[in-house]
């Protein structure tokens, strides 16, 4: 029941955000745009968002090994692409990455070492994520005249930061309790494997080139999204306002990230002096590639091997 309604809740709320998100906006020209949209640029758009869940893979396959999960590329690649599915039909990314632990688990690592691998490799996309939103501050500032869009840029750009460096800080900490207590245990486990993974010389170099070509493709997905409805939108420009639009949409308080996605989208081109409506189209187009190609994980999902075993709800013992 508490599922059930916190399903509802996000759908409210990715209902209500696309309403704000669309609502003043004249509809006729969004339709006018979307008619003249160039096709061959959302393919390029699909392939690049599968290449880019290809690089996710290998950058898991890396974090799941000192894990205790070792994976081949194949297997993150297919699971990731499961995991691309059901972000399409369970709350942000959350649904994805449940199922992902399931397919870890059943791999015979256990329910501790696929929540590491997992977790870990979310925060270090967050890290990779905020360092690039930091170092491109100085250009963005300059960019939203907008003084209310300044702050909520800087307050963005320097809560992501905290949380990334907070993250990688507490496998530092020496205070036992952080290693008996259990709300903070996995976490600090889960910061320890960071910080070895990132400061590793072997494989930090390869994580890190890996996390920042994967943002660096979203903004490459958004910039066909751009070019397919020939909006007067530099790619310079896309690359400074995705990024934060991007952290934003990975608050699990809606459905694929649909609403937010929309209404951040919305506001980050009105403050760079772009046409809003352009900003939801764009929005709009970015999601319908991730749709596609979390469709294309469906039929991964469907004729795999695992879905031959029923996914039943399992608690997972991680104590």
């Amino acid at each position: 029941m508490r599922a059930l309604l916190t399903l509802l809740i996000r759908v409210v709320v990715s209902l209500g955000l696309l309403y704000l998100a669309l609502r003043g906006i004249n509809f006729a020209a969004i339709q006018s745009r979307l008619s003249q949209i160039n096709l061959g640029w959302i393919g390029l758009a699909i392939l690049v968002t599968i290449f880019q869940i290809f690089l996710g893979a290998l950058r898991w396959r890396e974090i799941s090994a000192l894990c205790g999960a070792p994976l081949t590329d194949i297997q993150a690649f297919r699971y990731n692409m499961i995991g691309a599915f059901f972000n399409q039909t369970l709350p942000s990314s959350i649904g994805g990455d449940a199922v992902r632990l399931w397919l870890v688990n059943r791999t015979g690592a256990g329910w501790r070492a696929a929540t590491y691998s997992i977790l870990t490799d979310r925060a270090v996309g967050l890290i990779a994520l905020a360092i690039i939103i930091v170092a491109s501050l100085p250009f963005s500032y300059n960019m939203i005249g907008d003084a209310h869009g300044r702050l909520a840029l800087v307050f963005v750009d320097f809560a992501a930061l905290a949380a990334g460096s907070g993250f990688l800080l507490l496998g530092y900490l020496p205070w036992p309790w952080l290693r008996r207590w259990w709300p903070t245990r996995h976490v600090h486990a889960c910061s320890v494997i960071a910080n070895q993974v990132i400061f590793n010389r072997k494989s930090g170099p390869k994580i890190a080139v890996l996390s920042l070509t994967i943002h660096v493709l979203a903004v490459v997905i958004a910039w066909c999204a751009v070019r397919s409805i020939a909006a007067p939108a530099d790619f310079e420009q896309i690359f400074l306002l995705v990024p934060p639009v991007m952290l934003i949409t990975m608050m699990p308080i809606s459905i694929a990230g649909w609403g937010v996605r929309e209404a951040s989208m919305m506001v980050a081109f009105g403050y760079a002096g772009l046409a809003r409506m352009d900003g939801t189209v764009v929005s709009i187009l970015f999601g319908g590639v991730t749709f596609i190609v979390g469709a294309i994980g469906g039929l991964v999902w469907i004729f795999s091997a695992e879905k031959s075993a029923n996914l039943k709800p399992e608690i997972p013992e991680i104590s």
